[in-house]
């Protein structure tokens, strides 16, 4: 049987989440979905430290820049400088379109920015193509657990 993916969806608005989870739910790839609403916590997962314990590693990690506690810059720059996690594939998606916040993720190691579309089927169509492209066409590396 094949295994779940496993996307860790980073982000604080509610009605942004439940988007992101219809539109995954939605799509052609199975995946399991986990939440997280800020960076520190989105940064103990990826760790699996307290709470996150027993947390799957994911395949993806879809990652909001304007997040409390820690924002996703600090989350994207603190992932791809640890070797335990770098080489899970980090997509920012934001409703940021500055060219500053673009150039930025990128710098930190972003492997994907998409800026959240303003109406309801273009943000479904923004997230099912994250998920058709990391799920139906990239190759991912999978760590042994």
């Amino acid at each position: 049987m094949k295994q779940l993916r496993q996307v860790l969806l980073v982000d604080d608005n509610p009605a942004d989440v439940g988007l992101a989870r219809e539109a995954l739910a939605g799509g052609r790839h199975q995946s399991h979905i986990s939440n997280v609403p800020d960076g520190e916590e989105a940064m103990a997962f990826l760790r699996r430290a307290g709470q996150y314990a027993n947390a799957v590693r994911p395949d993806l990690v879809i990652l909001d820049l304007n997040l409390p506690k820690k924002d996703g810059r600090a989350v994207l720059a603190e992932a791809k400088a640890d070797t335990d996690l770098r080489t899970i594939p980090v997509v920012v998606f934001s409703t940021s379109r500055s060219m500053l916040d673009i150039g930025g993720s990128y710098e930190l190691g972003a492997n994907c920015y998409v800026s959240k579309p303003g109406n309801l089927d273009d943000y479904f169509l923004a997230v099912q193509s994250i998920e058709e492209f990391w799920f139906g066409c990239a190759s991912l590396p999978r760590k042994e657990e």
